[in-house]
C-alpha cells in the first residue's frame, strides 16, 4: 500500500488532504460521484501509511509541511486539474459543512487550511489559461478585421490612422 501511495504522490502534481469524517454514507457516495465525474480520485488511507509514503519521496518535492495535517480522519484527493477538488468541495459545502480542506499540494506549492478554499477554487486550469491567452492574441486581429469590415473605415483611413500613431 505504501508503494502504491508513493507512486501516486510522486506522479501527482496536484493533491488535496481533506476531512469528510462526519458525512453520512450517502453524502460520501454523492461526493465521490461528483469527484469522479471531473476526474478526481478520492482515497481514505491511514495517516501513518500516508506519512510513510510522503517521507519516501524525493526531498525536492517539498512535502514536509504536509506532515502536520496528517491527524484525525484524512481523505486524499488526486487530480489532474488543480482547482477541480476545491470547486467540487465549494459546491458540496452549500449543503454540508464538510469536507474541510486540511491542505493542498499544487505544483510544489502547499496551501494549509480550509481558509484557502476560495483561492484554490478560483485557480484557473491549464485549459482556461490557454483559452485566455488565445483570446488575448486574437483580440487585436479581430478589432482590425472589424474595423475593415464595418464600412465606416476604408483601408486608406486605417492606414492613415496607423501612420499618424507611428508619427506620435
Amino acid at each position: 500500500m505504501i508503494e502504491q501511495l508513493k507512486e501516486k504522490f510522486a506522479n501527482a502534481s496536484f493533491f488535496y488532504f481533506t476531512d469528510s469524517s462526519t458525512l453520512t454514507v450517502e453524502q460520501v457516495n454523492n461526493l465521490r460521484r461528483k469527484l469522479f465525474e471531473v476526474g478526481v480520485e478520492m482515497k481514505v488511507v491511514k495517516n501513518t501509511l500516508t506519512r510513510k509514503a510522503l517521507e519516501s519521496l524525493d526531498e525536492s518535492k517539498g512535502v514536509e509541511p504536509l506532515y502536520e495535517v496528517l491527524q484525525g480522519p484524512t481523505a486524499v484527493m488526486f487530480t489532474e486539474v488543480a482547482n477541480a477538488p476545491a470547486r467540487i468541495i465549494k459546491e458540496f459545502r452549500k449543503e454540508s459543512e464538510k469536507p474541510v480542506i486540511k491542505a493542498a499540494y499544487i505544483d510544489s506549492a502547499i496551501y494549509l487550511g480550509d481558509d484557502q478554499l476560495e483561492m484554490l477554487a478560483a485557480l484557473k486550469s491549464k485549459e482556461e489559461l490557454l483559452g485566455d491567452l488565445l483570446g488575448l492574441l486574437q483580440s487585436p486581429m479581430k478589432n482590425l478585421l472589424g474595423s475593415l469590415q464595418s464600412g465606416e473605415h476604408t483601408i486608406m483611413n486605417v492606414l492613415k490612422a496607423l501612420e499618424e500613431r507611428a508619427g506620435e
